[in-house]
């Protein structure tokens, strides 16, 4: 049998306050930062995100926001072993891949991504880890991209003679497949996030 499509039409008695509730969106919007972004999120979100990055095998996922002035971008949720450490974690907007896909819009994947000349290495030193293998793609909510959604695969690091290098075995990288598992996982976050602002907006929840 053929789908039909539904007809909804905006209630007329809504439509002079649409400017009303978009401008009071976006102070929403602007008032959603990387320190109480997972207020927003409820446990449903979280478990999602977390069994998302564990099914593509990825070592740490994270979503990073920009701050209220937009001069960094700061991890604001990760899912793995080293939260403590990434969690408030600081990248310019001017250095770093999360931050193209933040100034271009477009989504990242790369395997030997240590490689990428543009390829930020503040974290990995930080972890003492090698970025091996990245995702990252845009994040939007309200209809303004608000940071970015990454994942990656790690190597260890050890020092010899003050010189570090990757260790361990090689991890399988990431591909298309992956690839569209993040950016189905952003537009869940997006409309997740969307509906609890709106619900907030017009008093169904109080975040």
């Amino acid at each position: 049998m053929k789908p039909t499509r539904a007809n909804f039409l905006p209630e007329p008695r809504f439509v002079p306050l649409r400017p009303a509730l978009q401008e009071h969106l976006a102070k929403l919007g602007a008032a959603v930062t990387p320190e109480n972004f997972l207020s927003v999120c409820d446990e449903m979100l979280l478990k999602l995100l977390k069994e998302t990055f564990a099914r593509i095998s990825a070592d740490e996922g994270s979503i990073w926001l920009l701050d209220q002035q937009k001069e960094n971008l700061v991890v604001a949720y990760n899912s793995g072993p080293n939260t403590e450490k990434i969690m408030g974690f600081k990248q310019p907007v001017t250095k770093g891949i999360v931050s193209l896909v933040v100034a271009s819009e477009h989504a990242f994947v790369e395997n030997q991504v240590y490689k990428n000349a543009k390829h930020s290495a503040t974290l990995d030193q930080k972890l003492r880890k090698t970025t091996y293998a990245m995702i990252a793609v845009p994040l939007y909510f309200l209809n303004e991209v608000r940071g970015v959604i990454s994942c990656v695969q790690l190597l260890d690091v050890v020092v010899h003679d003050g010189q570090a290098a990757a260790s361990g075995d090689t991890p399988a990288g990431f591909g298309p497949p992956e690839l569209n598992a993040i950016q189905t996982i952003a537009a869940v976050v997006r409309d997740l996030i969307d509906y609890r602002l709106l619900g907030t907006a017009v008093g169904w929840n109080r975040l």
